[in-house]
């Protein structure tokens, strides 16, 4: 690959004393690849995230690896960011191929559940998109998406905030970094001066937040915003990410996107003020992507992802006392203030 790509386009490489990047391959057309770390200890090999069980992605880590001189069989333990399929699923094949450990955050006990039980789940979803006002049309575009409930797995253990983990050679602190998902987490690696930054903080792009068919939508960008807050509050790290390059400042990105969803809000604000009472409807006066895109020009997930991410900000505004919710039994409605 060349150009933007160029990061995936390696077997491997060293990011700090014995971690090791290996991009895995995705799917799709989006995303080229997930960044796998393999931390090579002199005993055992330990994971951060795995990727998408799909295509050639194992084939992808286990050349990694082997070029490193480890196998996947030497892979004893796993910790993943998030429960999002681009991490967790190969994860749960390679514990069912070795049975090696799967370490989780707690935080996601809720959504796994809802993917186990798939039908609950689209439910739920399908329900908090047309409260946003979304069409009925991609609502049920939705519930054909292809989740497969068969990749997925109750992790060997749940983490919480603080507990250290030992991969390889090199202890591993879990940080709780709710946003993106609700249980999302990143690794602080201090002794190598690096941290796992999962989706949370990415080189490129800006994480999507509220897009989670749960009650904890009007917390995700205020948790988000948060979470970035804390990672301001510690020491500055290298940034090794689940998407693209790795090797920036965590601190420099985070303001990045801090400032971003300042500017985020403000439009929020205006498309209230132009006459957008829902979310789908201010999600479709605002610019996606860097190349700022209509939201009919995105992608069919893409575009409920938006939306999702348009409601979170609503809710911000609304406890900032800048738009108002509107009473309505079917929709959530906003007006200003």
């Amino acid at each position: 690959m060349a150009g933007r790509d160029a990061w995936a386009d390696v077997t491997y490489e060293t990011v700090a004393p014995e971690v090791h990047r290996i991009p895995v391959e995705m799917p799709g057309e989006g995303l080229a690849a997930t960044n796998v770390y393999a931390v090579v200890g002199d005993r055992s090999v330990g994971l951060v995230d795995a990727g998408w069980f799909a295509g050639d992605a194992m084939g992808d880590l286990e050349r990694g690896l082997a070029a490193l001189g480890a196998g996947l069989g030497d892979v004893s333990t796993i910790v993943v960011t998030h429960i999002h399929p681009d991490h967790y699923t190969l994860a749960v094949e390679l514990m069912r191929r070795t049975g090696c450990e799967i370490l989780l955050g707690s935080g996601e006990r809720h959504s796994l559940a809802l993917i186990l039980d798939r039908e609950r789940g689209m439910s739920e979803f399908g329900v908090a998109l047309r409260r946003c006002g979304v069409p009925r049309s991609m609502v049920e575009s939705h519930a054909r998406s292809d989740v497969d409930v068969a990749q997925y797995a109750e992790p060997t253990r749940w983490l919480h905030d603080g507990d250290v983990v030992l991969l390889g050679d090199l202890a591993v602190e879990a940080v709780e970094t709710p946003g993106h998902t609700r249980g999302h987490m990143c690794f602080a690696g201090d002794e190598v001066g690096v941290l796992f930054t999962g989706d949370h903080v990415l080189p490129r792009i800006t994480p999507a937040v509220g897009s989670e068919p749960t009650d904890h939508l009007h917390r995700s960008l205020v948790d988000y915003l948060d979470s970035l807050t804390r990672l301001r509050k510690r020491p500055d790290a290298a940034m090794l990410p689940a998407h693209g390059v790795a090797g920036a400042s965590v601190h420099e990105r985070v303001d990045e996107l801090l400032r971003h969803h300042e500017v985020r809000l403000d439009q929020c604000g205006e498309a209230v003020a132009a006459g957008a009472r829902t979310a789908y409807e201010v999600a479709k006066h605002v610019p996606w992507t860097k190349r700022e895109r209509a939201l009919d020009s995105l992608g069919p997930m893409d575009q409920l992802m938006a939306v999702q991410e348009t409601r979170a900000h609503l809710e911000v505004l609304a406890m900032q006392g800048r738009v108002r919710q509107v009473v309505d039994p079917d929709l959530d409605l906003y007006a200003l203030a």
